[in-house]
């Protein structure tokens, strides 16, 4: 009996010793460098009208695996105003060609504007961010196997992350990296679907359902990590 009780005291002694997430949080941002000198203004702006965009934890593994990776080719599934694909653009090394996808006509447009405004242009003749609009699921098909990708970032509606799924591992090369954002969904994927709204209940069980076919699918090794608002890291097996 009182083997069971030092597992339990051994338990709360563990969880009481598990360092708070938030302090952790505030610590990590407090000691990470501040990004760009020239989107740090477009962050602020996207911030202010309530535009999503990824956190400083999520930008420390981005950039981490830009250095890592060093792709020469990116695909961003959810573009929003631009500032993400800018972000990889300043990181990634010089030459690589970002394709990114937005399906609302009126955050292509702004983030169009943000491309011309702190992109780097033309380079060698080609753009080296290219915009495709439209959904998502429809010019993910268009786009042909042998334009793969040595880098994916899925950060676009998160109901539809299943939906993209298929193509996304199809698209990415041997060895290539997907991170996949917000899979947490502020917290309500750890909890029961009857605890999550009635609205909301739909788009946690294909976040479920997406975050289950990373751990399933044996062409991916895939890593879950609270970063941010949770990030998923999968690599594309090169003998398969």
């Amino acid at each position: 009996m009182s083997g069971d009780g030092d597992k339990v005291m051994d338990r709360y002694e563990r969880e009481a010793a598990m360092p708070d997430p938030a302090r952790m949080e505030v610590l990590i941002e407090a000691m990470t460098p501040p990004g760009p000198d020239h989107l740090q203004g477009l962050e602020q702006e996207a911030l202010s009208a309530g535009v999503p965009i990824i956190r400083p934890q999520t930008q420390n593994l981005i950039r981490f695996f830009l250095a890592v990776k060093r792709p020469s080719r990116i695909l961003e599934i959810g573009t929003a105003v631009g500032f993400s694909a800018l972000f990889m653009q300043h990181y990634a090394p010089a030459g690589c060609r970002i394709i990114t996808i937005e399906k609302d006509p009126g955050r292509a447009e702004q983030a169009r504007g943000n491309f011309r405004k702190f992109g780097k242009g033309e380079e060698s003749g080609r753009e080296n961010i290219v915009l495709m609009e439209g959904d998502a699921a429809q010019l993910l098909r268009e786009i042909r196997e042998d334009a793969s990708f040595d880098m994916l970032f899925m950060d676009a509606a998160k109901g539809q992350y299943i939906r993209f799924l298929p193509d996304a591992i199809r698209l990415l090369a041997p060895g290539g990296i997907m991170i996949t954002d917000n899979i947490l969904q502020e917290g309500e994927i750890l909890s029961s679907r009857f605890a999550v709204t009635r609205r909301n209940r739909t788009i946690h069980a294909r976040m479920r359902a997406y975050i289950r076919a990373l751990m399933e699918e044996e062409r991916l090794e895939t890593l879950l990590l609270p970063t941010g608002d949770g990030a998923a890291v999968s690599m594309k097996k090169a003998n398969l």
